[in-house]
C-alpha cells in the first residue's frame, strides 16, 4: 500500500473538547511536512463549518475552509442537488449553514445532532412532515460522542432510529459512514481511495483505515469490524509513524 492522501477525523483524534491531545499538533504538522494532503473529515452536526473552523484556529489546528468536510455541507449540497427545502432538526448553531437554501414545494427533513431541542414537539413536527411525503436525511447517525467532560453523550443516531421506527422508514445518512462522503473527500484530494488513508477514533463511523485509542475508543472496538482496521495505534503521532512506513 503507498499512501498519497490522509483523510483525518478531528474530534477524539486532534483533540477533545477545547484540549489539543498530546503530540496532535506535532503530528499533524509532520504530515504536511512530508507533503501529505488532508481533509478534515468529521461527523459534528452541533457547530456550523464556520464556528469550527475558528475554534480550529483557537486550538492551532491548520485547516482551510476547502479542506473541511462536514455533513452539513453533504447535505446543503443534496438539498440544492434534488431541488429540496428543509425541514430542520439541528441544533440552533447549525441553521446558518442552511440559510441561503432556497424554499421550494417539495421538502426533505434533515436531521443532525439537535441536543436539547430533541423536545417532542420538534420530533413530533419532524414525523408529521415524513408521514406528508418528505425525503428522509440524516446529517450523521452516531451513537454517541465524547463530550467536553471525557464522558459520552447522545448523539444523533438514536433520535434518527427513533423516527425510523415510528415512520417505517430509512434515513439516508449523509456523513460518515456513507460512502458517497468519503469518496468526495477523496475526490477533492485527487487520488485513488487506494492511495489515501482514514484515520479516525470511532470503530462504527470511520469505516477501515486507521483506528487509533483516543477519543471515543473502546478496547475491543476494532473486534466489531469487517475487514479489520489496516492497523490500530495508540495516537495520532503513531498513525503518521505508521503512515510514513509506507511512503
Amino acid at each position: 500500500m503507498t499512501i498519497r492522501g490522509v483523510l483525518l477525523d478531528l474530534g477524539g483524534v486532534v483533540y477533545v473538547g477545547d484540549t489539543v491531545l498530546p503530540g496532535a499538533l506535532d503530528a499533524l504538522a509532520r504530515l504536511r511536512a512530508g507533503g501529505y494532503p488532508v481533509r478534515g473529515i468529521t461527523n459534528i452536526t452541533r457547530q456550523p463549518r464556520r464556528m469550527l473552523l475558528e475554534k480550529l484556529a483557537r486550538l492551532g489546528v491548520e485547516v482551510a475552509p476547502e479542506e473541511l468536510f462536514m455533513p452539513a455541507l453533504a447535505a446543503r449540497d443534496y438539498l440544492s442537488h434534488h431541488r429540496l427545502s428543509p425541514h430542520l432538526l439541528v441544533a440552533n448553531d447549525l441553521r446558518e449553514d442552511f440559510a441561503d437554501v432556497p424554499e421550494v414545494d417539495k421538502v426533505a427533513v434533515v436531521i443532525g445532532d439537535a441536543a436539547t431541542g430533541f423536545t417532542y414537539e420538534a420530533l413530533n413536527a419532524a414525523l408529521r412532515a415524513l408521514e406528508r411525503g418528505a425525503d428522509f436525511l440524516a446529517l450523521a447517525k452516531n451513537r454517541s460522542f465524547q463530550d467536553d467532560d471525557g464522558a459520552r453523550s447522545l448523539d444523533a443516531g438514536p433520535f434518527v432510529a427513533a423516527l425510523e421506527y415510528a415512520t417505517g422508514r430509512e434515513a439516508l445518512v449523509l456523513g460518515k459512514p456513507s460512502p458517497a462522503f468519503f469518496r468526495a473527500a477523496v475526490d477533492s484530494l485527487g487520488f485513488a481511495p487506494g492511495e489515501t488513508v482514514m484515520v479516525g477514533d470511532d470503530a462504527e463511523a470511520d469505516l477501515h483505515g486507521v483506528l487509533v485509542r483516543t477519543g471515543k475508543y473502546r478496547p475491543g472496538d476494532e473486534a466489531a469490524l469487517d475487514p479489520s482496521p489496516d492497523a490500530v495505534v495508540a495516537d495520532l503521532s503513531e498513525a503518521v509513524d505508521w503512515i510514513f512506513a509506507r511512503r
